[in-house]
């Protein structure tokens, strides 16, 4: 799935009309060398001193930390480990570190509701495919495009087509700095650029790796293929939360409530407006759309 997605991304790159050639070039080069480690890491972490007391969470938690701290001050001196991992196995998350260029995807987050060998294509691209799509996409958002492809700090962008980007994420500022998320609270657009951005591109590389492999739909069943693919894509993201704690985290969090991470996204994807049949202009299908990938 993350090789079909790299190669929708590879296809958005080819047919961008903003970027120029040599621009397109340094990023076809980066998204080449993204490395995509999966599952569980090559060389696994050793815990052989950890004391652990069932007897007491406390002192558990206390020795845990000075085991970490002390893993972490010994590598001071030493050459950074291409194998090692910032998350364990049973994570249910993924992250992209862009001074790696890589993407990793642990164990705990391929499974149901993300993954199920067993789930319809369209469910698992609408959910994990989604995510995979977000994650490549942090390679090339408001801070990752920072870096280069080796991972270092480096301006690969040609000038006019970095004014560009920029129009393309302000429009993308604006438009989450328009949504409210409680009487009176909007979300701060700024803030949440860089997740927002790779939830978009999450979700347009997802589905043309989808629609690549599937090709035009012809069944009539409903709901439809495609109106699947959004409906795992929701489903996935769905949870609860008490006022206050949305509240404290507008304010703190990078990321978008799990709703407009939904709704923010497919209102601004033509696809899912034909899909369901969103009349132009509607609350899904406003007429003016922000897109950067």
């Amino acid at each position: 799935m993350i090789r079909e997605i790299e190669k929708s991304f590879s296809d958005v790159f080819k047919a961008l009309t903003w970027m120029d050639d040599e621009t397109k070039k340094q990023a076809a080069l980066k998204l080449s060398k993204i490395d995509n480690k999966i599952g569980y890491p090559k060389v696994w972490r050793s815990y052989d001193g950890l004391k652990a007391d069932r007897k007491s969470f406390l002192k558990s938690l206390q020795n845990a930390n000075r085991f970490d701290t002390q893993y972490e001050l010994a590598k001071i001196g030493k050459p950074v480990d291409p194998n090692e991992w910032d998350m364990t196995p049973p994570s249910v998350n993924a992250y992209y570190n862009p001074q790696r260029n890589e993407i990793v995807f642990p164990a705990g987050i391929l499974q149901y509701p993300f993954f199920d060998r067993k789930s319809p294509d369209e469910l698992n691209y609408g959910a994990i495919g989604m995510v995979m799509g977000h994650e490549l996409t942090h390679g090339f958002d408001d801070q990752g495009k920072e870096y280069d492809s080796s991972g270092n700090l480096k301006n690969w962008w040609d000038k006019k087509v970095l004014e560009k980007f920029e129009e393309k994420t302000t429009c993308v500022e604006k438009e989450y700095s328009g949504f409210e998320v409680l009487p009176g609270v909007f979300l701060n657009g700024k803030l949440t650029l860089g997740e927002n951005i790779a939830d978009q591109g999450g979700m347009k590389l997802t589905y043309e790796a989808w629609k690549a492999k599937h090709g035009s739909e012809t069944s009539s069943s409903k709901p439809s293929s495609v109106q699947k693919l959004f409906l795992g894509f929701a489903q996935s993201w769905c949870q609860k939360e008490q006022e206050q704690y949305t509240r404290m985290r507008v304010t703190v969090d990078p990321h978008s409530p799990s709703r407009f991470r939904v709704n923010g996204v497919v209102s601004q994807f033509e696809p899912f407006a034909k899909a369901f049949g969103c009349a132009e202009g509607s609350k899904m299908a406003p007429k003016n759309h922000c897109e950067v990938w």
